[in-house]
């Protein structure tokens, strides 16, 4: 399988997240992407390619340009602004205020576009999340050119970011913006298959009212876990996206037999919607050591599961998400795509 990477993931090196009450060393880090690469050299997997430059045009077809404006010089007007730290939000428009304007204070613009506090913006970020869409723009290239699969090795990820809202460590939505070249290209119909612990909450919104694009979530429940508030089953899209929204909100404690059920159910929903594609939000942090998730799955299950996602017989584009038990998200990402390569 070949995989696209850039290491100008480099230039996302924020040193401090929001958690616990603490700021500490993002679970989020370039070493991911290292454990990742030598893992896919270890076993053999194919080769690493860099990314071509797509420019903005695709993200504009998802992003609105304002937000996307905001992550181009947030970090400068933070700076300019006189502040010393790394860029954290500290207010939001909440649910009681009948008026919701974009501040001009920086302080105020990033809590806007934030989903929550505990992502931050540093210098380098957003060129990184400009070459993280460009890595899922080339390995889509390669799927549509005809190869049966590719893996966009990005870092940062992408599936918190909505239309005009970063964090959960996402600022651009890479496997959306994917989705829809794949739609641009043709594709009449395109499948999301979300298996990322944590629910596509930004990957939801872009699409939640689209029957063109079938999405699909497995994640731990809301009611536990971040980012709280929306992936119930109950939403299920609006208009003309009515029943192309579907959530597995699964309990703690999730083991694989459970979470492989829910997949294949997801497996069946999709070959019956008739997609031409299929793009994978590949998170491992269902992983049973992983420090922030609470599901069960050990290590083989990654490749128990690659191999029922290659039975879907669709072309596929692995989109890298999540997973943040360091010393093995090499190890389970690349279960994954040898599962698929050998289903």
């Amino acid at each position: 399988m070949r995989t696209v990477h850039t290491e100008r993931h480099r230039l996302r090196a924020s040193q401090t997240e929001l958690y616990g009450g603490e700021l500490v060393r993002p679970f989020e880090c370039p070493e991911r992407v290292e454990h990742i690469l030598a893992r896919i050299a270890e076993v053999g997997l194919g080769p690493v390619e860099e990314p071509r430059a797509f420019g903005l045009d695709p993200v504009l077809r998802i992003h609105e340009a304002g937000f996307v404006q905001f992550l181009e010089t947030a970090w400068a007007d933070w700076r300019a602004a006189g502040y010393k730290g790394e860029a954290i939000p500290t207010s939001w428009p909440s649910r009681r205020m009948p008026r919701m304007v974009v501040p001009d204070e920086i302080d105020g613009r990033i809590g806007y576009y934030a989903l929550a506090g505990e992502t931050s913006i540093s210098g380098g970020t957003w060129e990184a999340a400009q070459a993280a869409a460009d890595v899922a723009l080339s390995a889509q290239a390669i799927v549509a050119g005809g190869t049966r699969a590719a893996f966009a090795l990005c870092r940062p990820p992408g599936h918190h970011a909505a239309q005009d809202m970063y964090g959960g460590y996402c600022f651009l939505n890479n496997a959306a913006i994917a989705a829809q070249a794949f739609r641009d290209q043709g594709a009449a119909r395109v499948a999301i298959l979300d298996v990322d612990f944590h629910h596509g909450n930004g990957t939801q919104a872009i699409f939640y009212d689209r029957a063109d694009v079938l999405f699909l979530s497995l994640h731990g429940d809301p009611q536990f876990a971040f980012p709280y508030y929306l992936g119930g089953a109950d939403e299920t899209g609006e208009g003309p996206g009515e029943g192309f929204n579907v959530n597995y909100a699964l309990p703690p404690g999730c083991d694989f037999a459970r979470w492989s059920a829910a997949l294949d159910d997801a497996c069946a929903r999709i070959k019956a919607y008739g997609a031409e594609a299929l793009v994978v939000s590949l998170g491992v942090d269902t992983f049973e050591k992983d420090p922030i998730s609470f599901f069960k799955l050990g290590s083989d299950d990654f490749t128990r599961y690659g191999a029922r996602i290659e039975k879907v017989g669709l072309p596929t584009l692995f989109v890298m998400e999540g997973g943040y038990a360091v010393a093995e998200v090499g190890i389970n990402t690349v279960n994954v795509l040898s599962g698929f390569e050998g289903g």
